[in-house]
């Protein structure tokens, strides 16, 4: 189960310009707004991507004035952005937006955390000074519970590409105003002002989704949105508003250190209709140094009740048959299969491996449809994994994998 933070940060008119009022539950952030480069694993963002730019902190009201003097002198425009924000001030997002837009940048949402920090220390002041100290960090991406809010989603809109991972979340909120009078003045005029200061930062929020390309849903809907409250962009609005329009969205595989570890990926598929999502989930075991055992769980389809088969190929191999018998967990089915040693050594040098969903025909003939996904991170949690695998039995058969799946919940 996916677990969304959601963190919102408070919007106050002072003189006539927006500021951020830090929430005490703010701490998991850097006061202000930083940006720092880091270097990951090899395909650690993306094929042949090793390289992006870290952004995390509260939008504070100096933030694009930095922003702006540290990219230029970033000349690779093709490194992605990783952003990490409980919001802050809008304008100085729309600032930060429009910049972003003139690069052409690829944002996402995403964590980074820095090899050189204490582990849970990413935001104390030695690691803030390893951080912002220049070069470049030795660290890796986690999107799970990575955030972009409030104002953070104005600037990351901004971007002409934006990725955002199934286990991420940006999530919206009408702003609060508070206009801010020193000495004493006729309550009409104080009306007045107000109104004139909400108008005017309605018009400049819609002129510049408009400007983004965003639809204006969007917009429409975060007036909705109390500020106390927020909401959390499901898979069909960041698709249906323009935020990312990828037909599926998947998460790096990643090492869960459970009782018994394994491997994790997550994807959102677009159904057919184009107006709903489909949750799926692969779960990879080691049963021993010979054998892996993959589990795949997908929302249940009432509308394709006939599709009864799956297998997974890495190009020209197909390491993995599942049978045609599914187990039923709630609104899921989750199917079960082995890979030998062999096999396991394709899927890890493919860069993509392919899906295919069987439908048996009334006519006995089978109607499959394909569709990819990646191995990012894969090989480095593999042999992670591999490390606590016991030896191979001599005759002993494996014994089988439990499908003990929570899929995540299509967003």
């Amino acid at each position: 189960m996916i677990l969304r933070v959601v963190l919102i940060a408070t919007l106050l008119l002072v003189h006539g310009e927006l500021r951020a009022k830090p929430l005490p539950d703010d701490k998991g952030f850097a006061p202000n707004l930083i940006i720092y480069l880091a270097k990951g694993p090899a395909n650690s963002c993306g094929p042949g991507c090793d390289r992006w730019i870290a952004v995390e902190g509260n939008v504070d009201r100096n933030a694009a004035s930095r922003i702006r003097g540290f990219l230029q002198g970033v000349k690779d425009t093709q490194r992605p952005i990783y952003f990490h924000s409980p919001g802050g001030s809008v304008e100085q997002a729309y600032v930060i937006g429009r910049l972003l837009r003139s690069r052409k940048a690829v944002a996402r949402v995403g964590r980074t955390i820095v090899a050189g920090c204490n582990p849970g220390a990413q935001v104390d002041d030695a690691c803030l000074k390893i951080k912002t100290g220049g070069g470049e960090v030795q660290a890796e991406i986690v999107t799970r519970h990575a955030v972009c809010n409030s104002a953070c989603g104005y600037l990351f809109l901004g971007a002409t590409t934006r990725e955002v991972a199934p286990d991420s979340a940006i999530a919206v909120h009408n702003s609060k105003f508070t206009l801010v009078v020193h000495g004493r003045a006729p309550p009409g005029l104080i009306a007045a002002a107000t109104d004139r200061d909400l108008a005017r930062a309605e018009r400049e929020r819609t002129a510049y989704a408009a400007a983004m390309g965003i639809s204006h849903e969007l917009i429409d809907l975060i007036k909705t949105v109390k500020f106390e409250n927020a909401h959390v962009l499901t898979r069909p609005e960041l698709y249906r508003f323009g935020i990312d329009t990828r037909p599926i969205a998947e998460t790096a595989w990643t090492l869960e250190s459970e009782s018994r570890p394994y491997i994790r990926k997550i994807a959102l598929a677009k159904k057919d209709d184009g107006a709903a999502f489909r949750a799926m989930e692969w779960r990879l075991f080691c049963e021993n140094k010979d054998r892996a055992r993959l589990m795949f769980a997908r929302e249940f389809d009432k509308d394709a009740a006939g599709k009864n088969s799956v297998v997974m190929m890495a190009g020209s191999e197909k390491p993995v048959a599942f049978g045609i018998f599914p187990a039923r967990i709630g609104t899921y089915e989750a199917w079960s299969g082995t890979i030998a040693s062999a096999a396991m050594k394709a899927v890890l040098a493919a860069p993509h491996l392919q899906m295919g969903e069987g439908q048996l025909l009334p006519d006995g003939k089978t109607n499959q449809a394909i569709f990819e996904i990646d191995t990012r991170g894969l090989e480095s949690a593999w042999l992670r994994l591999v490390e606590s695998c016991p030896a191979a039995p001599g005759n002993t058969r494996p014994a089988i994998a439990s499908p003990d799946l929570t899929p995540a919940p299509a967003q």
